[in-house]
């Protein structure tokens, strides 16, 4: 990435997260003579699920965390999901249970989402927990979002009276995102497919957070000098000339050229992705053990334990 803005590098930040949680992992298998657990389902073959899921598993496995994976044909009915997250629930050595998606199209992801206990929605997407970031008490935060405000409060811890742009409204990224920013009082605003005018927005905002999956979508002219800009997309496109296939951001390069920082596309948000289901697994082990964050060397706030 060329140009001026700083770089905001996730893979140094995550790391320095996966170290707190694997501290905490160990303190968490002292005490209760057990490693967390981690249970994921994945259904069918799509290969970005699979190699989404082999990185999880191969992170979870460094901090200490033990994890089990269900492998699930795309046929799969519903109901033997849901029996498989029953079945879960009840289990005193799992700790956590995520559901990659997408799922099959036959395949209801709400009811999914909803039949995951919360105490152990290490993704953050049952009601309650959206309902409870909404409200600012403590829950289990969506990762990606956790990952992007971490992301932002390196370059400035604080965000008061500052305006935010949240390009994309889906319940995984763009709504928790805006609730995590007006948590920290900033001035918040969440552009959608019917927004009109998004670029004058968009010159409008100290951070700008963009998940809407379209390469290049935000050019130089959208961004206002020296702005905090998230790039969240993970895009896939074909290069023209050698016709090998290469991973870009919402966020064109050229951007860097008047942002005053951005996250790289691979490298920025992604690695904090993982690093929060991780934190988030901890965190609920924590709580079913009934251990004080601080017990385990975490913050009470899981925002500030990338610091």
């Amino acid at each position: 990435m060329s140009g001026t803005a700083l770089r905001i590098d996730g893979n140094e930040a995550a790391a320095r997260l996966r170290a707190r949680v694997a501290q905490a992992a160990a303190k968490f298998a002292a005490l209760t003579g057990r490693k967390p657990g981690l249970a994921v389902i994945l259904v069918g073959d799509d290969p970005a699920s699979h190699v989404y899921v082999r990185s999880k598993l191969q992170r979870a496995a460094e901090v200490g965390i033990v994890s089990n994976v269900m492998r699930f044909p795309s046929g799969v009915s519903e109901a033997e999901i849901l029996g498989q997250i029953a079945a879960w629930n009840a289990a005193d050595d799992v700790d956590g249970i995520l559901v990659q998606l997408p799922l099959p199209d036959h395949v209801n992801t709400l009811r999914v989402m909803a039949a995951i206990d919360p105490d152990k929605d290490v993704d953050g997407l049952h009601a309650l927990n959206a309902g409870k970031v909404s409200q600012n008490a403590t829950a289990l935060v969506p990762c990606t979002p956790l990952g992007c405000l971490m992301l932002i409060k390196q370059v400035t811890p604080d965000l008061t009276g500052m305006n935010a742009v949240v390009l994309g409204s889906s319940n995984i990224v763009g709504k928790p995102m805006a609730a995590l920013l007006l948590a920290e009082r900033a001035t918040v605003t969440v552009a959608h497919i019917h927004t009109r005018d998004t670029p004058f927005l968009c010159r409008g905002a100290d951070i700008l957070v963009t998940a809407v999956g379209k390469p290049g979508l935000v050019r130089p002219d959208w961004v206002k000098p020296r702005a905090i800009v998230i790039d969240v997309g993970i895009n896939r496109v074909q290069d023209p000339a050698s016709g090998k296939f290469r991973i870009v951001g919402d966020v064109d390069p050229s951007a860097a050229q008047v942002a005053g920082a951005l996250t790289p596309v691979p490298g920025g948000v992604g690695p904090m992705t993982i690093a929060c289901l991780l934190l988030n697994t901890l965190q609920a082990a924590g709580s079913t053990a009934r251990l004080a964050p601080a017990t385990l060397g975490l913050a009470d706030d899981p925002i500030n334990q990338a610091a």
